[in-house]
């Protein structure tokens, strides 16, 4: 543990008159910066006194993986992002940070978790199930959810996460190119939860937005206006919501490929949403074998430099899902 951060900062606003509780995560991530900007920048104002929080609770947690980005890398030891929860027995960095950032989360209504990714691409929000009473997310909140989501600022969304990541760790778990770690976290009942899903689990909801490519000068501006924007759809700021998007744009994933060996290749310098047609060559594997888009759609998180036995890319479709538009 020497040289590593010992504590999780969070700062929290509580309003005078009753409201919602929301939280806003910067670098979950330790290399996607664009929300530790968006929230420090909001919390000076709401320390000077140029805007002010009408009611409620806000809070704000710049830097949710300080180890990651002490490290300017994405990770600390592991993945914050997957197998959250609360443990008795913690095994590394990510496990310690969970334990305090779990409680949190389940302390407030509201969650948004700002991110950015590796390849070029437009920002986009992830959003959680439909309302269902099964077993892998059971949800009810999914009008409140898609309300936050259309409000934000990007007009693309996409679904799915979950339900693709099972499917995509039954493979993973028969693969021996995966790390001895991220096999066994593989097989935990917790793989796929992060901190959105976490927050789901535990009555609330949230979203994730992608803010953009990782240097994007645009990406903190991204992150910032949601940030208010989503204040605003509360009711916790004096004012309204800028204008939302009036067609939004839903996709879902349908597939996860990882990545088996160091010199697994991409085809081409991909980006997330590139469009794929049926057959088109996405990459090829160390041993020659080719992998070939199986239907049309598009590639999401294209990540050329993930470790063996992680996610390489997504692929999505276009989805059935209707979601209203934002406040006009």
């Amino acid at each position: 543990m020497s040289g590593q951060p010992t504590a999780l900062k969070s700062v929290t606003f509580h309003g005078l008159e009753p409201g919602p509780r929301l939280i806003v995560l910067g670098a979950v991530h330790g290399n996607e910066l664009c929300g530790t900007e968006a929230t420090e920048r909001l919390q000076a104002e709401l320390e000077s006194g140029e805007r002010e929080l009408l009611r409620g609770t806000l809070t704000l947690v710049p830097r949710t993986n300080p180890l990651a980005v002490q490290r300017n890398q994405r990770m600390g030891e592991r993945n914050l992002n997957r197998n959250l929860r609360v443990t008795e027995d913690p095994q590394d960095f990510e496990d310690r940070i969970a334990n305090r950032l779990c409680p949190l989360l389940a302390a407030h209504d509201v969650l948004l978790d700002l991110h950015s990714f590796h390849t070029g691409g437009q920002p986009f929000i992830m959003l959680g199930p439909r309302d269902n009473d099964g077993e892998l997310e059971p949800f009810s909140q999914a009008a409140e959810e898609q309300a936050l989501a259309a409000c934000l600022g990007p007009r693309r969304m996409v679904e799915g996460w979950l339900d693709t990541y099972a499917r995509g760790v039954e493979k993973r778990m028969k693969n021996p190119n995966a790390s001895h770690r991220a096999q066994i976290l593989s097989t935990d009942p917790s793989y796929g939860i992060g901190t959105t899903e976490y927050m789901r689990s535990q009555g609330g909801y949230g979203v994730t937005l992608e803010c953009g490519q990782h240097d994007d000068p645009q990406a903190p501006e991204v992150a910032y206006k949601a940030i208010i924007n989503a204040l605003a759809q509360l009711a916790m700021l004096p004012q309204r919501a800028t204008p939302g998007q009036a067609d939004p744009e839903v996709l879902r994933l349908v597939e996860v490929i990882d990545r088996d060996h160091p010199d697994d290749a991409f085809a081409r310098e991909w980006k997330s949403f590139d469009p794929l047609t049926r057959g088109d060559l996405i990459g090829v594997r160390a041993d020659g074998t080719e992998v070939r888009a199986p239907e049309d759609g598009f590639i999401v998180f294209p990540n050329p430099n993930s470790l063996p036995g992680n996610e390489w890319f997504y692929r999505a479709e276009f989805s059935d899902r209707e979601v209203p538009p934002g406040p006009q």
